[in-house]
């Protein structure tokens, strides 16, 4: 690392989270890198509150950046008292110090000599010896002393701790000087801005594994641990206990464990009702969601609709729709509050639009008020991009509709700030989960319609919750159920397999159809029969683009990793006119297809959304740009954003959810058979449009769909949404 000594001329950037570029002019530096001594170079860094004033000594490395060229990336740095008699003169009469302009600043130094900063901040009388100064004077230069070095302080403080620079930063930016009684009190109440494992670890250095307040905190943590791993809301106090003690590895009694968890009952951290524990902001969520539906579902409903508004719309649309199509399309319209579901090839896209045009229809809406009076929305960018060109209006994720900053972690569309559109139809439902469902309730107002549609077979949120099951078994909400198949050809089978599978009655699935094959595979060749079926897709013009692989797992030697490198290879093979970018054994190449794995709105790219790597350029293995083409959307990733994507020759079930593919490829094998069961091989069928092949063992295949693992998740909304209503 290069220690360099000088002062900061300018600021050019300063990010609300510390980050900043600016120049500095060097005074100091080792001989080896004496070429920018006396030179103003670029420096970037996490850093607390900066001045031209002080001299600093920061500590990284010299880099060249893609676009601005050689930069001072800092890693630490110092803030340096003055030292010389000038120096201490030039700080006391600087604007950091309010009552001690120059004439009072050399006669401070006069006094008390070089060491006058140390002997202020000891006793701010020890200025009553200058001549000149009242106690009103130097009470207002101690303060402003003290109020300087306060924050720095802090950051010390927090970086003894063994808080990163970047930590230190977010924690005094989030709590101020409160930072440091926060942190002496329970370090864990931090877990709002850093990583339980983190605060976990510094609280481990510094105190007992087995003190109460580590209990406490880690009966918590627990909570999200489970919710994340099981889907559930509530748990049983047995269940808990044995997953404390396996997690965290205390010694501590069931009985000595039912004290604590009934301690945060008493503090309102866990509800206990009914035998069930939940941690309290999810039971606020739950909670809230019942209060909202049912607020937005008592409000006066539309009598005045009939069968000759879906006259009308049959004939605008050059459509004939059934009877469960128009009772889904008139109740949807008379209600406040209403859910529509269906498997593949029901027609729920169909229904959407039609629920669109008819409520334009109704209010005489004109373009300006189609925009600021309905809202489609969806959970991924991809089924928002789906409802956009089915209905040809604007759709957006729920995220991006409620304006989600990604730096707080926060809505901007929220209770106190809520969205006014009167029509909202939310797509792909079983995606959603709680806190998601909360958040959009909490955003809009109770005069309004909402549709949420969806499918009730599929996989369930990623997160804690199960709503749109909830919803439908409560039988409060209107709800229409599509069952008529009509998305097919003459000899078409993927949406009848998929209804197969949710009714576990599966037909002949061996033979083969115009849009279906099944072929025997075992785990020992699917490598290579997925390279046979992609070479002769290859030779009927198509592609990654057309193709999609969907498997389970990503570890293993038939996992998603190791059959990506395969795909790579085929696809989009190594040549000299593309370049290649090596990324923690991941070979990124332009050219390639990958999959954005968070959730990112300031970009436009969300969790699930497929791109090309369009252009990678820099000089260097840390100084790049990887520009990935989603859609007509660029997005450039910088090293440290590498982490969000993977390549997506083949992804995930879960991944896939909210898209359709025109050609899915599905292998059903024995080496994933321990995470295959209905819901998932449901899912994974359903995204297949045009074609679907399944590379399967058979006994694999009918255990997995018998398989009902997930099918019940723990959750308290369907009882609130009865009991309140």
């Amino acid at each position: 690392m290069i220690k360099i000594i000088g002062k900061i001329r300018n600021i050019i950037y300063d990010g609300d989270n510390g980050y900043k570029v600016g120049l500095f002019r060097v005074k100091e530096i080792d001989d080896e890198y004496k070429e920018y001594l006396n030179k103003t170079i670029t420096f970037t860094g996490y850093f607390n509150s900066l001045n031209d004033v002080d001299k600093y000594e920061l500590v990284g490395e010299f880099v060249n950046h893609v676009k601005f060229g050689k930069q001072f990336i800092t890693s630490s740095y110092q803030k340096l008292k003055p030292t010389t008699k000038d120096g201490v003169i030039e700080f006391l009469s600087s604007s950091l110090i309010k009552g001690s302009g120059e004439k009072t600043a050399i006669k401070i130094v006069n006094v008390l000599g070089e060491n006058a900063i140390d002997k202020i901040k000891e006793n701010y009388h020890n200025l009553l010896m200058v001549p000149g100064i009242s106690e009103e004077k130097a009470l207002k230069i101690y303060n402003s002393l003290k109020n300087y070095d306060s924050s720095d302080e802090v950051i010390i403080y927090l970086r003894n701790l063994g808080f990163t620079m970047k930590e230190a930063l977010k924690l005094v930016a989030k709590y101020g000087e409160n930072i440091k009684s926060i942190v002496d009190g329970n370090v864990y109440e931090l877990s709002a801005v850093i990583d339980f494992k983190r605060l976990d670890q510094i609280f481990l250095n510094n105190h007992d594994k087995n003190s109460e307040l580590r209990i406490f905190a880690c009966i918590l943590e627990l909570f999200n641990i489970l919710q994340n791993k099981t889907g559930d809301t509530f748990f049983y106090d047995d269940f808990l206990y044995e997953e404390f003690v396996k997690t965290f590895k205390i010694d501590i009694n069931i009985e000595q464990f039912k004290e604590y968890l009934n301690y945060l009952v008493s503090e309102k951290k866990i509800i206990l009702k009914d035998n069930k524990y939940t941690l309290y902001l999810t039971y606020f969520y739950e909670e809230n969601i019942a209060t909202l539906l049912l607020s937005i579902n008592s409000h006066i409903k539309e009598n005045n609709l009939d069968e000759s508004l879906i006259n009308e719309l049959e004939n605008i649309l050059n459509i004939k729709y059934n009877g469960e199509q128009k009772q889904a399309i008139i109740s949807s319209l008379k209600e406040n509050v209403s859910i529509i579901t269906g498997g593949p090839g029901t027609g729920k896209t169909t229904i959407i639009n039609g629920i669109v045009k008819a409520y334009i229809t109704i209010n005489h809406l004109n373009n300006f008020d189609i925009l600021n009076t309905i809202a489609l929305l969806a959970p991924t960018g991809r089924a928002a991009k789906r409802m956009s060109y089915s209905t040809n209006l604007p759709a957006f994720t729920i995220h991006r509709f409620l304006k989600w900053n990604k730096e707080k972690d926060e809505f901007g569309v929220n209770k106190y700030n809520k969205n006014s559109q009167k029509l909202i139809i939310v797509d792909e439902l079983s995606m959603v989960d709680t806190y998601l469902m909360y958040s959009l309730l909490d955003g809009i107002k109770d005069d309004v319609k909402i549709i949420f549609v969806g499918d009730s077979n599929q996989l369930p949120s990623v997160n804690c919750g199960n709503v749109l099951k909830d919803l439908i078994d409560s039988k409060i909400f209107n709800h229409v159920n599509l069952e008529t198949i009509y998305r097919q050809k003459s000899n078409s089978y993927i949406p009848y397999l998929a209804q197969e599978i949710k009714l576990k009655k599966l037909n002949d699935f061996t033979k083969m159809r115009d849009d279906y094959n099944y072929l025997e595979v075992s785990s020992s060749n699917l490598h290579t029969m997925i390279k046979k079926i992609c070479e002769s897709s290859l030779k009927k013009d198509l592609n990654e683009k057309n193709i999609q692989i969907l498997i389970p797992m990503y570890k293993g030697i038939n996992g998603i990793d190791n059959i990506n490198v395969m795909l790579q290879n085929l696809f989009n093979k190594k040549s000299e006119d593309k370049k290649d970018y090596l990324y923690n054994d991941i070979i990124f190449r332009e050219g390639d297809k990958v999959l954005q794995l968070i959730n990112n709105p300031d970009c436009n790219v969300f969790n699930g959304d497929i791109g090309y790597i369009k252009e990678i350029y820099g000089k260097n293995k840390d100084n790049f740009v990887l520009s990935i083409n989603f859609d007509g959307n660029i997005v450039d990733y910088k090293k440290s954003d590498l982490a969000t994507i993977k390549h997506a020759y083949a992804i995930t079930i879960h991944k896939s959810q909210g898209s359709e593919f025109d050609h899915v490829i599905l292998p059903i094998i024995g080496s994933y058979k321990r995470m295959l069961y209905n819901k998932l091989i449901y899912t994974g069928v359903s995204r297949a449009k045009k074609s679907l092949i399944i590379l399967g063992e058979k006994d694999v295949f009918l255990n997995s769909i018998n398989n009902d693992y997930s099918v019940k998740r723990n959750t308290n909304l369907k009882g609130l949404l009865s009991n309140k209503n």
